[in-house]
């Protein structure tokens, strides 16, 4: 089985994109899914590098032209993963990781199933997750509070990924993410 893809999900406040970038420090060759997004740029996010921003109507343009090989609505806002982005990578055997919601984690998975390894990291409590959204300081209280009511949701589809990762503790975390896909890499996933 020749892996393509690792798509890693969470309920929003887990850590599932501190984790990616310290995994990105460390695991340099992978590459970087850049997901399209209608949502507002935050005071830490670059355009092109964290996300591609765009408005909604030419989101759904993109859409209408099947641009898309996932796209959802969270939040009041659209998230989108380019089919050109992963033909590219499949025809130039690289490796890609994709930073997804839960639902776009299975649409990858259902779409390349041979090419996909899915990871689920998640938070050791709803309390835990709460503080976590509250202290990062980039929601509004109203969108902590949406956020809050999806992690339910979220959590019903844990089981359908390959790896769960408990964010309890950062480090012990971040070594287990390094290590499972630095094994995925080698061609050594067993889905433990």
């Amino acid at each position: 089985m020749t892996v393509n893809f690792i798509t890693i999900s969470a309920p929003s406040g887990s850590g599932k994109t501190t984790l990616c970038k310290a995994l990105q420090e460390v695991v340099r060759d992978i590459k970087w899914s850049i997901s399209y997004t209608t949502r507002e740029k935050r005071h830490i996010e670059r355009d092109g590098v964290d996300y591609h921003f765009i408005s909604k109507n030419e989101f759904k343009k993109m859409i209408k032209n099947d641009s898309f090989s996932e796209w959802e609505s969270v939040h009041g806002n659209y998230y989108g993963t380019s089919k050109d982005d992963l033909q590219y990578i499949i025809k130039n055997n690289s490796l890609l990781l994709l930073e997804t919601d839960v639902k776009g984690a299975m649409a990858i998975a259902k779409q390349y199933p041979e090419s996909t390894v899915s990871i689920f990291i998640m938070p050791p409590s709803i309390e835990t997750l709460r503080e976590r959204l509250f202290n990062r300081g980039t929601d509004s209280a109203e969108e902590i509070e949406k956020r809050l009511n999806r992690f339910k949701e979220e959590m019903e589809y844990k089981d359908k990924f390959d790896y769960i990762i408990v964010n309890n503790n950062f480090e012990l975390a971040k070594i287990d993410l390094i290590n499972k896909v630095t094994k995925i890499k080698k061609g050594v996933c067993n889905g433990t």
